[in-house]
């Protein structure tokens, strides 16, 4: 099995550190073969909503032209895809699929975040704490699948980061989002990106081993993704050599390119 990436940010989404190149040559040092960035996409906001979580739509050139020049300095020693992190937001999918099809993107993957819009809902990885907003998710994440344009659903189990306990609503929602992956062939994303803080999380766990055991049992597919937010996280193999011990020992599914 091959070690790749294709959940890699940059500085522009204003939560992430390094240069471009140090994601390059830090996934080089700790044994990638293929390294996808896929940083928060902007978004063409009607209203006057500015993010502080995402590059902004005049920044999306810099980020596509900076890439494919390191991909063709480096293609030699590792293959780079390029590539977005997305939400599914209904209102905005039409401008979302006329920059992937301008900028001939690679791929992207869905971050289910928000329901309809970060100008109106708040994040799920810090209030989902009632059953309303496990709903919202759920319909967020099966929807979004759904439009077939999203190469892998990452952190399916977000929700846990926030939600005091795995509860029968949580059960519930994640055999339906499972299921809806199984369907569609859609992998289903391990993510490493609270492994270099996990102790901050409160009690939280996520990824959470339930809703895995879920997956399992549902015959979908895994794919581990970094979720590197510094150019270090590349270079640490503890984590992803645990999560890949994780899912063998749990006995799901696993590939590694998309």
């Amino acid at each position: 099995m091959l070690k790749n990436n294709y959940h890699t940010h940059t500085y522009r989404c204003n939560h992430a550190e390094g240069t471009d190149e140090e994601y390059v040559l830090n996934a080089i040092a700790g044994g990638y073969h293929i390294l996808g960035f896929s940083d928060h996409t902007p978004w063409n906001y009607s209203s006057n909503y500015v993010s502080d979580s995402r590059m902004l739509p005049e920044e999306l050139s810099d980020y596509i032209n900076s890439i494919r020049q390191l991909k063709e300095k480096y293609k030699a020693q590792i293959d780079i895809k390029i590539g977005l992190e997305c939400e599914y937001f209904p209102n905005y999918m039409p401008w979302l699929k006329e920059q992937m099809a301008y900028y001939e993107l690679d791929y992207v993957i869905f971050g289910n975040h928000y329901y309809l819009s970060d100008e109106v809902s708040p994040y799920f990885g810090v209030f989902t704490t009632s059953h309303e907003m496990l709903d919202q998710y759920e319909e967020s994440a099966i929807k979004g699948m759904e439009t077939g344009i999203y190469a892998y659903l990452a952190h399916p189990d977000l929700f846990m980061a926030s939600y005091d306990e795995f509860d029968e609503h949580c059960v519930r929602i994640s055999k339906n989002i499972c299921q809806t992956a199984r369907r569609l062939n859609m992998p289903l994303e391990y993510n490493l990106g609270t492994a270099p803080y996990q102790k901050y999380l409160d009690g939280h766990l996520f990824p959470h081993p339930s809703f895995w055991k879920i997956a399992k049992d549902e015959n979908c597919t895994a794919i581990i993704g970094v979720d590197a937010h510094h150019p270090k996280w590349l270079h640490t193999p503890i984590h992803y050599d645990a999560a890949l011990s994780f899912l063998q020992q749990l006995g799901i599914k696993i590939t590694d390119t998309i």
